[in-house]
């Protein structure tokens, strides 16, 4: 009897791989940073259109920061978005590679790099400089943020400090606004976000830009405050074990993408390009040991 079990559980496992492949599904895990109802709200349309475009299902698969890893290295997903450095860790450690770098758009701006703002209350006189961060509460999105943390955390040590000795405390928000109203509200003294969260929720009418002050203010052409290294935008990226040819067709449709379609605007993007260089991020990795480096 139990022989006759173990053939049929060998047999079903057979039935249901073959099923899956059949149906043609292919899945998309996207990091899902304010939480899965978002990421399906951004994201759905951009699966609905591959879909009519390869002819097979293209499901989107939202995935917790704790998640992603995991999935990808479990082939859970064919192709995964999200952050940077997210994305050199899945690099180093699983062999995936990227295939297309998102175009973002903010306040009608297209954008292919990001970076970290650090910055405090307008109010708070001690502040003025990286180097007065110093002996003072520090708040931040997750250790996994690359925008909400670890390009600060770069900026920060390659000024001669280390924040997790150096300052008085360093807490995680999980969430970029929540970072500001944590500052806003001085539960931190200051704090750090991706490049146009403050734009954004000024725009929202949730603060005013002049009850903060931007730490380590850099000047270029980019088109919102930032106090960091500008890194590329997040990359899509296939598993090892997704096929060429596939990635290939999925790289075709999303470059037709237009900038008014469902796909794009849904998503706040402008559409897709060429895979961009990740090597300044694998960089910052190192130098903090974290990620794959860690």
């Amino acid at each position: 009897m139990k022989r006759y079990f173990s053939i049929l559980a060998v047999i079903l496992f057979f039935f249901c791989s073959f099923s899956a492949q059949a149906a043609g599904t292919v899945k998309i895990g996207v990091l899902a940073k304010d939480g899965p109802a978002k990421a399906l709200k951004k994201w759905t349309a951009t699966g609905e259109y591959l879909s009519a475009k390869l002819g097979k299902t293209v499901e989107i698969v939202p995935l917790d920061f704790d998640k992603v890893n995991p999935a990808i290295e479990a082939n859970a997903v064919d192709f995964f978005l999200i952050n940077s450095s997210m994305y050199v860790t899945a690099k180093v450690k699983y062999g995936a590679s990227a295939i297309a770098t998102m175009i973002n758009s903010r306040q009608g701006q297209a954008l292919e790099s990001f970076g970290g703002v650090i910055f405090t209350s307008a109010y708070n006189d001690s502040i003025n400089s990286l180097a007065d961060l110093k002996g003072k509460t520090f708040m931040a999105v997750s250790k996994s943020s690359f925008g909400g943390w670890q390009m600060a955390y770069k900026t920060i040590k390659d000024a001669g400090m280390d924040p997790f000795t150096d300052f008085a405390k360093v807490d995680f928000a999980g969430k970029h606004d929540n970072v500001v109203f944590a500052v806003q509200n001085e539960q931190a003294q200051a704090g750090t976000v991706r490049t146009d969260t403050l734009e954004r929720m000024v725009a929202a009418g949730a603060i005013a830009m002049e009850d903060f002050k931007i730490i380590n203010k850099q000047s270029s052409a980019f088109p919102f405050v930032y106090s960091t290294t500008l890194y590329p935008e997040w990359p899509l990226a296939k598993t090892a074990a997704t096929p060429d040819t596939l990635a290939q067709e999925v790289v075709a449709a999303l470059k037709q993408v237009q900038k008014d379609d469902p796909a794009a605007s849904n998503a706040k993007i402008i559409g897709w390009t060429d895979p961009l260089d990740y090597s300044p991020v694998e960089e910052l990795q190192k130098s903090l040991g974290v990620g794959a480096y860690k």
